[in-house]
């Protein structure tokens, strides 16, 4: 028995909120509690970051008006995106990408400015400073799922454009738009699985030892 261990019903409680997690797109227009927002921002601001830095940083959109204005601009994005994809962009089009307009919150997640500072453990991988900012969205994420609440991370969108949308400082860079609410049910499995656009991949496949493409020894 490992004292450090949780009890068993707290394991299965976190090993079942990473199982159950779902990028969301449909939500209900049901407010949130703003106890309840603080808390998944709290366990977003607890997690790991390199050199202790906190890179993270979260914009609440409270202005509808703001609001519409990303919208119109991620609906750009999803035009163009579109073109890119060329023979799948009629899939594409028929995915729901976004519930923007639809869902309680959106936050939108950034960069701090003035990084450069910071290397201890970005010497020669600066890009640390992204790597614990998505261990922030996840921590909220997770916190968000246990409570029953939907989480959907948009990136459909020109860091230039949001940036500006959201008065960020030089230097800053936001790397995803939450929405955040009310869902009438959670995906029975990854949306983009469901629609047929990819599958998860086993990870017997993406598992390797001493070396690239070495598969694990047995026993």
């Amino acid at each position: 028995m490992n004292a450090h261990a949780f009890p068993p019903e707290e394991v299965a409680g976190v090993y079942r909120a990473i199982r159950e997690r779902r990028d969301m797109r449909h939500f209900l227009p049901t407010p949130i509690e703003p106890a309840q927002l603080a808390r998944f921002l709290d366990a977003a601001h607890r997690a790991p970051s390199v050199g202790l830095m906190q890179p993270w940083r979260f914009i609440r959109i409270a202005d509808r008006g703001l609001r519409e204005r990303i919208h119109a601009h991620v609906e750009e994005e999803r035009l163009l995106t579109a073109l890119a994809l060329e023979q799948r962009a009629d899939d594409f089009m028929r995915l729901k990408v976004e519930g923007i307009l639809d869902c309680a919150e959106v936050l939108v997640v950034g960069l701090m400015d003035k990084r450069e500072p910071y290397v201890f453990g970005r010497r020669t991988m600066p890009q640390m400073d992204l790597a614990s900012a998505s261990c922030a969205i996840q921590n909220f994420w997770l916190a968000a799922r246990a409570e029953g609440i939907g989480v959907g991370w948009v990136s459909l969108f020109d860091p230039l454009r949001i940036r500006s949308l959201c008065g960020m400082p030089p230097g800053s860079q936001p790397i995803a738009i939450l929405c955040v609410g009310q869902v009438e049910a959670f995906y029975r499995a990854p949306m983009l699985e469901e629609e047929g656009w990819d599958r998860r991949r086993p990870l017997s496949g993406m598992l390797y030892e001493d070396s690239w493409e070495t598969a694990p020894q047995e026993g």
